[in-house]
């Protein structure tokens, strides 16, 4: 499971970008920025979305077989950039081929408002993997005309017809992920993990009739192939070599072997050779022989996420996303935090779940925070904050899991630049003391126990199935609100500062909960349009938490709704008990997913995490107006360069920062660019 990058209201329900158009004639290079002595976090901003840079703490403290392995982690990462694309939609490899012949060939006046609106189209595609935006799921649609795309097709020898242009400006796959309730949500969903003709039905009794070989480790039947019809059967096409992707496939095992020569230890050596045995097959029992092995090699300085994993993408959570992370260990905050993993049975023993939902023994929950070398597919250009894998409840259970924290990815949110925003929504001043002073600290720390304990937490009653089976469309939402719930319940607590997390534990808990409420109830609207339901899991779920615990919490005056001078706002006053109702509903989701209570999900998340208040959501929407920076945040990637010698050995690694967004997506496409246009 990853923790999308939240953050606090304090900066990141601001996550943003701008837009540059100078850099649409420069060829298809890699350009590096010259050497500054102040670090720039921010690169350009278009549309909804802020681009932003990241460092790496500790290259220089790596040996060169450290850094070797990194590079090569980096380079299978990438390899593989273009199944994320195709994953999203049939026709985006198709689509970004001609937007990006166009943007790098066009040669008529830069200046119109069409080419601007044109320009910032190409970029929010690039940013979004695909043309249906990264977070509401929506199509992206032009602010230019069917017949200017025409006219600057033709005029840069552009060919895209039939449905692939079509789609652009009609209403057909208006929706990436369609997750409403008493749909089809698999013939709805233009993501392409299905084909024509498949439906809801045809998935769920496709997979009934799978039975694992040991039912105790059931295996992730669906995670990494498409379900199509053919002749009216339904048949899976695997992602492996000689299979779907399997060209690029193929270029990530390269990069993979390479990494394997350089293992830092035998643990790590091992797991690499069972990911490489695994996308040459596609087998399945390969992949949970996988994620033990790599659970358990927790030596070493260096680590990696790489293959199909999170099923956020899947309406009905089968099928994985494919997504690379590589990654620095940072020693200094891992050993700070460490303390989390050390404690987890305390957390388990003392949390307010029912006795029998309780893990008696949790295993192998190792946290560290990292720092990012490079990230590709899902996780890129919108990236993670936190991960816990693997996904596989039974291996959580035998053997544990691992969470990080991605540290740098969070140094650059906090010092990009603030926006003024907090001043708007926070109710008084004491809020705005509190968020200011501690919201940082909370963030950190609700990421951590998020993932270290939140994941990790709970277990299935004896003979329930796994949680997509049995909550379906909704275990994903269900699954992100209980880990924040858990990490909502123990922040407000002394424990934190007996084991030297925090200073001031009731202040940091004060801070977190008025960001948790003030985000949930408000300023993650920003995000909507008018109209416009809550679609993607963790937006429902921050929603469905805030306002279930206002809900509840009326008769006490727990949180109180204040209008003053035309506007809204949401004061806690009473921490305590808000702290009783973070339990209460932790101690219910909990429940939900150990008895797979479909009906109880539904009733949950439907009745307080999707509709809108669209009074509240026109207000904020006005109140958000006076603020240039944009709802969300993305990074480029920093650049590795090898040095070699005559022999072609590499002598050295060295890391450059990539001058502009449209440079560095123009770059990956021509040098990265695996797949044929499948569909």
């Amino acid at each position: 499971m990853k923790l999308k990058s939240i953050l606090s209201a304090a900066l990141v329900a601001t996550l943003l970008f701008s837009c540059g158009n100078d850099k649409a004639e420069k060829p298809a290079t890699q350009e590096t920025a010259k050497a500054e002595t102040a670090f720039d976090f921010n690169v350009e901003q278009f549309a909804d979305i802020k681009i932003l840079r990241y460092q790496i703490p500790g290259w220089e403290n790596l040996t060169l077989k450290e850094q070797k392995l990194v590079y090569y982690l980096t380079q299978a990462g990438l390899a593989g950039r273009d199944i994320m694309w195709d994953q999203n939609y049939r026709h985006n490899l198709k689509i970004r081929k001609a937007l990006e012949n166009i943007y790098t060939n066009f040669s008529g006046d830069k200046a119109t408002a069409d080419w601007k609106a044109f320009d910032a189209y190409v970029k929010r595609v690039w940013f979004s993997n695909g043309i249906h935006h990264h977070y509401s799921n929506d199509k992206l649609k032009p602010d230019f005309s069917k017949e200017y795309l025409q006219e600057i097709m033709t005029g840069t020898n552009t060919t895209l017809v039939g449905e692939a242009f079509n789609v652009l400006f009609n209403d057909t796959d208006s929706k990436k992920v369609n997750l409403s309730k008493g749909v089809d949500n698999v013939a709805l969903s233009a993501v392409n993990f299905y084909g024509p003709g498949v439906t809801n039905a045809d998935v769920e009794s496709f997979y009934k009739k799978m039975k694992s070989p040991n039912p105790d480790k059931p295996l992730s039947y669906g995670l990494n192939s498409q379900l199509v019809k053919e002749n009216g059967v339904l048949k899976e096409r695997v992602y492996k070599s000689g299979g779907l992707y399997g060209a690029a496939i193929d270029q990530i095992v390269k990069w993979l072997e390479l990494a394997k020569g350089v293992a830092e230890n035998k643990e790590q050596g091992t797991a690499l050779g069972l990911l490489i045995r695994y996308y040459k097959t596609g087998d399945l029992q390969t992949w949970d022989n996988y994620n033990v092995a790599w659970t358990a090699a927790t030596a070493g300085n260096v680590d990696y996420i790489n293959s199909f994993i999170e099923v956020y993408n899947d309406p009905l959570g089968y099928r994985g996303s494919y997504e690379t992370v590589v990654q620095i260990n940072d020693f200094d905050m891992s050993a700070k935090m460490a303390v989390l993993s050390e404690n987890a049975q305390w957390f388990e023993d003392n949390s307010p779940l029912m006795d029998a939902h309780k893990k008696k023994n949790v295993v192998g929950v190792t946290y560290k925070v990292v720092n990012v070398a490079g990230e590709a597919g899902d996780a890129s250009p919108s990236t993670p904050i936190g991960v816990n894998l693997p996904n596989a409840n039974w291996i959580r259970a035998a053997v544990g899991s691992k969470s990080v924290s991605l540290g740098n990815i969070i140094h650059a949110y906090n010092n990009a630049g603030s926006t003024g925003r907090l001043k708007e929504f926070v109710n008084d001043d004491q809020e705005y003391v509190l968020e200011e002073k501690y919201g940082q600290v909370a963030d950190k720390l609700h990421t951590a126990l998020h993932e270290v304990i939140g994941h990790a937490s709970g277990q299935l009653n004896p003979g329930v199935g796994e949680t997509k089976e049995t909550l379906k469309n909704y275990a994903s939402t269900l699954e992100e609100g209980r880990a924040d719930l858990v990490g909502l319940y123990y922040l407000y607590n002394p424990k934190i500062q007996d084991l030297g997390l925090v200073d001031d534990w009731e202040n940091v808990g004060m801070a977190a909960y008025d960001g948790y409420i003030r985000n949930g109830l408000m300023t993650q609207l920003i995000r909507l349009n008018i109209g416009d339901e809550v679609e993607e899991a963790h937006m429902r779920n921050r929603q469905w938490v805030s306002a279930w615990v206002f809900e509840k919490g009326k008769a006490d005056n727990v949180i109180e709704k204040i209008t003053r001078d035309g506007k809204t706002y949401f004061n806690i006053n009473d921490y305590e008990k808000l702290h009783s109702l973070f339990g209460e509903l932790l101690r219910e989701t909990q429940r939900i997913k150990s008895e797979g209570d479909y009906k109880a999900v539904e009733e949950l998340v439907e009745g307080y995490g999707v509709k809108v208040d669209q009074a509240i959501h026109k207000e904020v929407l006005e109140r958000n107006k006076q603020f240039t920076s944009p709802a969300y945040s993305g990074f480029v990637n920093p650049v590795l360069v090898p040095e070699t010698n005559a022999d072609g050995e590499i002598t050295a690694i060295k890391v450059t920062q990539p001058e502009s967004f449209d440079g560095q997506m123009l770059f990956y496409s021509k040098n990265y660019s695996f797949l044929p246009e499948v569909n």
